[in-house]
């Protein structure tokens, strides 16, 4: 940019300096490296208010609250007790407005009169900060943590499908009653639509078939079209595993399967927690790896 221009900018943004809102400090332009300076301030203020609105949640009528802050942190320069302050500033924003909801709608979903709490979570947080912790080690916490956020999600997720799951159990023994139906381990059932003759593969095999996948109201999850499905017998939901490791090339097989041998208590695309799944598999061949 020429000189003249920045004399011409510097006239211009002298005159907007008169009418700075409350907290800015009063610009004084008296050099191009001054006008330069501002204007890149200026500049850098292009879609900051959408982002502080949209992204974190700042209100506009608090954006006095919002320079004074700015304010401090721009000014603190390299002292490291006002850096440390800012620091724990900005993680607790980080755990109120992400981590606490992030977990609290794992664990309850929609529901907003449940939460997990801040008080102790926060004394557990500032316990391992400090290496202070005389409750747990912080391996112990993991382990904890994974076992009653899943005992917690299971909990509600039973409450909001338990007349499904009974619903499902019914079916399942039902199944159990009907002619013609076998067991096999694990509460899994099959029917024998045509008994092959081949090898049985091992857990470990892989296996060419095709199926199609149903609930217990008939509605079809998935299904092979015209290419079949290639892979191993052990990379599957177990009660796809144990049909499998029993049935001969050339089977075809209707395979009744309970929730625990499915997916449990997780809900995967169409299919809801606590579903019993009926699969019509057509075992085609062992591939041997070449």
């Amino acid at each position: 940019m020429k000189k003249t221009s920045f004399m011409m900018a510097a006239a211009l943004v002298a005159t907007m300096a008169s009418c700075s809102k409350s907290g800015a400090p009063k610009a004084d332009l008296k050099t191009d490296v001054d006008s330069l300076s501002y204007s890149i301030g200026l500049a850098q203020t292009q879609g900051l208010k959408p982002y502080l609105a949209n992204a974190m949640g700042i209100d506009t009528t608090d954006m006095a609250e919002f320079i004074k802050g700015l304010n401090e942190g721009a000014n603190a320069g390299d002292d490291k007790k006002k850096m440390a302050y800012f620091a724990g500033i900005q993680i607790g924003q980080q755990i109120s407005q992400q981590m606490m909801k992030g977990i609290n709608y794992e664990l309850f979903g929609e529901d907003s009169t449940q939460t997990i709490s801040l008080k102790n979570f926060m004394a557990g947080f500032i316990s391992g900060v400090n290496g202070k912790s005389d409750i747990m080690t912080i391996e112990q916490a993991q382990e904890i943590a994974t076992k009653k956020m899943e005992s917690i999600k299971n909990e509600q997720i039973e409450k909001k499908y338990g007349a499904y799951k009974k619903e499902n159990e019914k079916y399942m023994a039902d199944i159990a009653k009907k002619a013609g139906v076998k067991a096999l381990a694990n509460g899994v059932y099959y029917e024998v639509i045509t008994e092959g003759k081949g090898a049985i593969p091992a857990d470990t095999s892989r296996v060419k078939v095709n199926y199609e996948g149903k609930l217990v109201d008939g509605t079809v999850f998935d299904k092979t079209d015209t290419i079949p499905a290639t892979f191993p017998c052990n990379a599957v939901i177990p009660g796809w595993t144990e049909a499998l490791t029993h049935m001969p090339v050339g089977s075809k097989w209707i395979v009744y399967i309970p929730q625990d041998q499915a997916y449990g208590a997780r809900e995967t695309q169409k299919i809801k927690p606590y579903s019993a799944l009926t699969f019509t598999i057509e075992l085609l061949d062992i591939v041997t790896e070449k």
